[in-house]
């Protein structure tokens, strides 16, 4: 594979205009309260049993605050408030387990929060029960979100006898101003030692998390970070865009917007970021997400057998996702929903032996057909007419004419090539995949505002 990303900065300025990441298609904006428990139960009973599952555990508790931070969490320093969590956490694994009998779990995937903020004791307690509810694959890919700084030197192993075998660790950056201003004091000792130390207990695959656009970042106080970072080796990197959103998300409202680096300077942060990591061999995934040409996010790039769900991209297509914990969501078959995103409300249900669906939204047709389309691209950077046609019964030039149509400027400016046969995405078009996959989506058009979404760089 070609692991060269073509820049050209005037096209990437032109372009950065804010959109979906598409974690989903339609994104988590249409899900809607009107889809109830009823509507889930009725879902999974009516789902391919021969599906394989990937199970999503949400943990959101964090003994600190991170200030970018956008995810759904409960900051305290109190590890007794696991304990009600995770018998809910449970409860709720219990209700759902039975109409799901027989389904094969080939991913499980622990997310946060901080899920080291669980004792080991704690996450084999969750892990063992978790197995004894559902039927695990004997090659599961478990993974999970590892704090360094919420770990003990027991954790590791612990989690490598419970059969985690893939994690990713959180760093954003390892300069100390940075870490600073953004609350989270993580020196690069501490996380080179984890990185070792999973290594060493057999992980098959390492993550590490950066955010490029925090404050008082800089080219060069970044290039350090990637220098550090290639010298560690991760398997995989996400390089992620910060999205200054203080109206939304209340953390982010500590961070001085005035010491966030300019629009032109993250442009240029990204710039070298990519080029010194494709230097040092890493993959050019797309969306963000870096790997070796070893890993099998990249495999399965050039197999055709990427995905892209909620935790980013994936290399089981064919699976079912079954959110359990606090506000996690779920796909199934044409449905996604979601839990209850308030800790209180989530405990009311489960408590009362309710489930805890909070919304959702079932996929008519043309949802399906939108959702594949912009999936493919996203995931392969090319797309082929017939297939689609083949699986919907259309004629793609006649069904999709106008978003054919708003091609031309992607065209002209050489982002992508159209042909009788399919859309081929180039490689100055990979870094503005969004913004191509934009052209698709039905309800991104009828948006009054686009200040809920992140830029597309």
């Amino acid at each position: 594979m070609n692991n060269q990303v073509h820049w050209d900065r005037a096209l990437i300025e032109k372009y950065s205009i804010s959109g979906p990441r598409y974690t989903s298609y339609p994104t988590a904006l249409q899900f809607d309260e009107s889809f109830t428990s009823s509507n889930m139960i009725e879902v999974l009973n009516s789902s391919d049993k021969s599906k394989p599952i990937s199970l999503y555990v949400h943990i959101p508790f964090c003994e600190n605050i991170c200030y970018y931070c956008a995810c759904n969490k409960v900051i305290t320093k109190d590890r007794s408030k696991a304990a009600h969590y995770i018998e809910a956490l449970l409860k709720e694994a219990e209700q759902i387990a039975p109409l799901l009998a027989g389904r094969l779990v080939t991913q499980m995937h622990w997310g946060g929060g901080t899920p080291t903020f669980l004792t080991n004791e704690e996450i084999k307690q969750v892990t063992d029960r978790l197995k004894e509810l559902f039927k695990f694959s004997e090659k599961s890919e478990i993974s999970i979100e590892i704090d360094p700084r919420s770990m003990d030197r027991k954790t590791l192993p612990a989690l490598a006898k419970l059969g985690f075998n893939r994690l990713s660790l959180g760093v954003q950056d390892f300069n100390p101003k940075v870490q600073k201003a953004v609350n989270r004091i993580q020196p690069y000792e501490m996380t080179r030692k984890a990185l070792l130390d999973a290594r060493k207990y057999g992980f098959e695959s390492i993550n590490v998390d950066l955010i490029y656009g925090l404050p008082f970042q800089s080219v060069e106080t970044f290039e350090e970070t990637i220098r550090q970072v290639i010298e560690m080796a991760p398997d995989r990197l996400s390089v992620f865009n910060y999205a200054h959103l203080p109206h939304r998300f209340k953390p982010q409202r500590r961070i001085n917007a005035d010491e966030l680096p300019t629009a032109s300077e993250k442009i240029a942060i990204l710039e070298m970021t990519i080029k010194k990591l494709t230097e040092a061999g890493y993959v050019y995934i797309g969306m963000d997400h870096f790997a070796l040409p070893h890993d099998e996010l990249t495999l399965a790039q050039e197999n055709g057998d990427l995905h892209r769900n909620f935790q980013g991209y994936t290399t089981n297509a064919d699976c079912d996702l079954i959110g359990l914990g606090v506000s996690s969501i779920s796909k199934v078959s044409d449905s996604y929903y979601q839990n209850d995103r308030d800790l209180k409300t989530y405990y009311a249900h489960i408590d009362n032996n309710e489930y805890a669906t909070w919304r959702g939204y079932e996929l008519t047709e043309d949802d399906k057909i939108r959702r594949d389309v912009i999936m493919h691209l996203i995931c392969q950077f090319n797309l082929e007419f017939r297939t689609v046609e083949k699986r919907y019964g259309i004629v793609f030039s006649d069904y999709f004419k106008d978003e054919l149509d708003s091609f031309d400027d992607i065209v002209s400016d050489g982002l992508a090539e159209i042909t009788a046969e399919g859309i081929r995405v180039s490689q100055a078009g990979r870094l503005l995949i969004r913004n191509i996959c934009m052209i698709f989506d039905q309800h991104f058009k009828q948006l009054k505002s686009m200040t809920i979404y992140s830029a597309a760089i």
